[in-house]
């Protein structure tokens, strides 16, 4: 996965454990795209400095997933309900009765709204 994305993510799980300036740094520079030089500007301090309270986070959001997990977790999860979904459209398309088509309708809409 790429590192970008998975910073992003891991913002999303474990963000609120940061603190307020390592989730507000790292929320500019991966998902808002703002560089080092505008998010320091933007405070006041160094280059140097938000680079430091950034790396410092980012070093934090990896150890939180390594003792936690939620993340890996989350995307196994969707992992297996997509593979679920795929499974029962495979049924459906090779049902002919209508009320096996309903119940496999509803259980894609349950489903759907997991991922």
């Amino acid at each position: 996965m790429e590192k970008k994305i998975e910073i992003s993510m891991l913002c999303g799980f474990y963000g609120k454990l940061l603190t307020k300036k390592q989730f507000e740094f790292l929320n500019d520079y991966y998902n808002n795209d703002y560089s080092l030089s505008e998010i320091a500007e933007n405070n006041n301090i160094t280059r140097q400095a938000v680079r430091d309270i950034i790396k410092k986070g980012e070093k934090k959001l990896f150890e939180y997933e390594e003792k936690l997990l939620f993340m890996k977790k989350t995307l196994t999860q969707e992992q297996k309900i997509q593979s679920v979904l795929k499974e029962l459209t495979k049924i459906q398309q090779n049902s002919s009765d209508k009320k096996i088509e309903h119940i496999l309708d509803s259980i894609r809409k349950e489903l759907n709204c997991l991922v």
